[in-house]
């Protein structure tokens, strides 16, 4: 009698079932992989090999096989929030032991770790003490909430035109504080290294030709921070340099001149200026390359410096290649860690342990660790979660398939009842 036939269809139907359930149950789970139940047939052992008339003695389900396949990418308001689009797992330490998920909902711990919602640490590369990304062994990443510390101004930048029809000033004797003692001014903010902002004006104060006459342009270049003078090695107080323009109006900076030609460098007299006490010296190299002296109005046409005073974090992202950029009150930006992404030739080899949780077999193979967006890995989306790939429709139709096979299977079990009945009241 065939009662082991429609016995094992209904566990196979039961198991279906059960994994059909746990696919519904969890079609909210962010980055949840919906999994598959698969069967095969099952036939007893001959001792005088297969025949044309063997018949199968049942079916048992051979695996069950998570579906890998890539859920929908759903906005979020929080930033660590991050959402996996192509291959790959996000790595999680437990004080060392290594799992995997794809479940992107992340949060900092009181210690400034990235954790999820079981504590363990989002792993990846850290920066060095010169912000760079230290790439080697992954570990937990860490968000540092110090403030950013100042930078003070070495270098400073500015592209003007300075019109050629302008005349000589009748002050000979340049004065800051006369305006018919210069031609014209420029002024730029910069940063000690106390990250106290200060005032540099430029004045430009032309010294030939004198219109209508033709041939080059010459301008001294005098410098004062907030007011005083910058300490020079001219010998005259603010006196920085001398530019000399040729005859279609460009920089020469070749030109003989009796002082330094462009770039400047002077020192900032600190000391003097009582918003700068405790700031140590410091020395700015200024550039008027690209500037112009052309038949037009004065005008600025760029301005650079790369000081800056100190900043708070103020909000960080992750970018597709898992660089967590921070931005700080001060406008500045900085790179605070990258995520990692780790592959396996066969996901389907991993274990389960559950909390969205995987852990790699000897099935699996070992993880391949990666930048996003490189080595066949996916990329990453900050503000995001990736949604559960389960398929609402598809499983309420399976489902149903797998309660018509069960009651099948359990009438072949009553079919052969009363086949047995009928043998069994034979007299």
């Amino acid at each position: 009698m065939s009662f082991g036939q429609g016995l094992s269809g209904l566990n196979a139907s039961s198991k279906q079932l059960d994994v059909i359930g746990n696919n519904i149950a969890n079609a909210q789970t962010v980055g949840f992989k919906a999994a598959q139940a698969q069967f095969a047939d099952v036939y007893a052992n001959s001792l005088n090999g297969s025949g044309a008339g063997q018949v199968g003695i049942g079916v048992k389900v051979a695996t069950v096989a998570q579906q890998f396949t890539q859920g929908n990418i759903s906005p979020t308001q929080n930033p660590l929030d991050i959402a996996i689009s192509g291959p790959g797992f996000f790595r999680m330490s437990d004080n060392g032991a290594v799992s995997y998920t794809r479940n992107g909902q992340f949060h900092l711990d009181d210690n400034g770790f990235i954790v999820n919602a079981q504590g363990l640490n989002l792993t990846g590369y850290p920066v060095g003490s010169t912000g760079l990304i230290l790439a080697g062994t992954p570990v937990p990443l860490h968000i540092n909430t110090a403030d950013q510390p100042p930078k003070a101004t070495t270098e400073a930048d500015t592209i003007i035109n300075l019109d050629s029809r302008a005349t000589i000033p009748t002050v000979p004797a340049f004065n800051p504080l006369d305006p018919n003692s210069y031609t014209q001014k420029t002024p730029v903010d910069i940063y000690d290294t106390l990250g106290n902002k200060h005032t540099l004006e430029t004045f430009y104060v032309k010294t030939a030709p004198v219109p209508p006459a033709t041939g080059v342009g010459e301008y001294d270049i005098y410098s004062t921070l907030d007011g005083v003078p910058v300490v020079t090695a001219t010998g005259t107080p603010g006196l920085i340099g001398h530019a000399v323009f040729d005859t279609l109006g460009k920089l020469d900076p070749l030109a003989t001149t009796p002082v330094t030609t462009p770039p400047f460098t002077f020192s900032m007299d600190i000391g003097a200026v009582t918003t700068a006490a405790g700031a140590a010296p410091q020395t700015i190299t200024y550039s008027i390359t690209g500037s112009t002296q052309f038949g037009a109005a004065y005008s600025l046409n760029a301005l650079h410096q790369d000081g800056f005073t100190s900043g708070k974090l103020s909000k960080f992202n992750t970018g597709k290649d898992g660089t967590i950029l921070g931005t700080y009150t001060n406008g500045q930006t900085a790179v605070l860690g990258q995520v990692i992404l780790s592959n396996f030739t066969d996901p389907n080899g991993l274990q389960s342990i559950g909390d969205n949780q995987w852990v790699e077999t000897s099935e699996s193979g070992p993880p391949l660790a990666g930048v996003p967006s490189s080595s066949g890995l996916g990329t990453l989306t900050s503000s995001a979660t990736e949604d559960s790939n389960t398929d609402l429709t598809g499983e309420l139709v399976n489902m149903i398939t797998a309660q018509r096979v069960y009651q099948a299977n359990a009438q072949t079990i009553k079919t052969e009842d009363q086949i047995l009945q009928t043998l069994v009241n034979l007299r």
